[in-house]
């Protein structure tokens, strides 16, 4: 299948019209609209990661399981320096998605200058065009009128020689020649030559313009093709950049599921035990004392003897 490119795709029939061309600016300028949003939705992402890079650092700051020991205390001093570690690295990919924004940026401008030249160039040649144009519409005008104005003149005369004598007729006819000789050296000669010079100046334009038009579209199309590349590339290289975010975060926590692996219950136990232990034997019973019972029968006595 024939490949499509604009230099072949964006004519007018209209010789002053601009359509194609205009068709094709308001493309580039939807394209650099395009390339704006993305460059604003990878800072808002970078902002997006900074925060919660920034929350995740304060949150590995907070106190957590201070009053353990032994192994479930390495284990959860891991899990802090992870998450800090964690937090690090995303604090790192709001740098880099902030770089590639900025690259975006450099490219959209720089895109932009390039078209400015051209844009520039093409619209002083439309208008070249436009006003040649009008000035040759104008000389062939007035060009068709003194045409009329000499068949009117001429029909006047035969009108004039048919009423006369034959003698007359010679007379008004060598008459009408030298007029209509002079006629149309002052009213259409002039005219004529100033229409053919318009044409010819026309024709130049006009085949300058079809040179820079086409050469136009080529630029256009080149950053077009670099523009499309350049946003694809970057959306890949941004789910790459996400993925591999996802990777070193899976990787940071598998420190901390290492560490859990070697937390051992039975061995905090034991550790807790030796470490704050306070003796292997209970209580012995309270005994009951029998002088408390003397004390009571003796009351008792007194009271029946009353």
């Amino acid at each position: 299948m024939r490949e499509l490119h604009f230099k072949d795709c964006f004519w007018n029939r209209d010789f002053t019209g601009t359509g194609g061309y205009d068709s094709i600016i308001q493309h580039l300028n939807d394209g650099k609209k395009t390339c704006k949003e993305i460059e604003d939705f990878m800072k808002a992402r970078a902002s997006i990661e900074e925060k919660y890079a920034k929350e995740l650092l304060g949150l590995s700051k907070k106190v957590c399981g201070c009053n353990e020991m032994n192994t479930l205390k390495r284990s959860l001093d891991v899990f802090k320096l992870q998450t800090e570690h964690v937090s690090l690295s995303h604090l790192q990919l709001a740098q880099t998605m902030r770089d590639e924004a900025k690259k975006l940026e450099d490219f959209r401008e720089r895109q932009k200058e390039a078209r400015k030249k051209v844009e520039q160039q093409m619209d002083a040649l439309h208008k070249q065009r436009a006003t040649q144009f009008k000035k040759t519409m104008e000389s062939k005008k007035t060009y068709e009128q003194k045409c009329r104005d000499k068949e009117e003149a001429e029909q006047n005369m035969n009108r004039n020689a048919s009423t006369s004598n034959a003698k007359q007729q010679e007379k008004v006819r060598l008459c009408a020649d030298s007029m209509v000789s002079k006629y149309v050296c002052s009213l259409i000669g002039i005219p004529d030559r100033l229409y053919m010079q318009n044409v010819t100046a026309l024709g130049r334009i006009r085949e300058d313009w079809q040179k820079e038009h086409v050469k136009a579209c080529e630029v256009f199309e080149k950053q077009e093709v670099e523009r499309i590349n350049t946003l694809r590339n970057m959306v890949w290289t941004h789910l790459n950049q996400l993925s591999q975010q996802c990777v070193t975060s899976d990787e940071l926590y598998e420190e901390v599921r290492k560490s859990l692996e070697h937390c051992d219950i039975q061995k905090d136990i034991e550790h807790f035990v030796n470490l704050r232990r306070t003796g292997d034997k209970p209580p012995g019973t309270v005994p009951h004392s029998s002088r408390v019972r003397f004390v009571i029968q003796r009351k008792q006595q007194a009271h029946y003897n009353t």
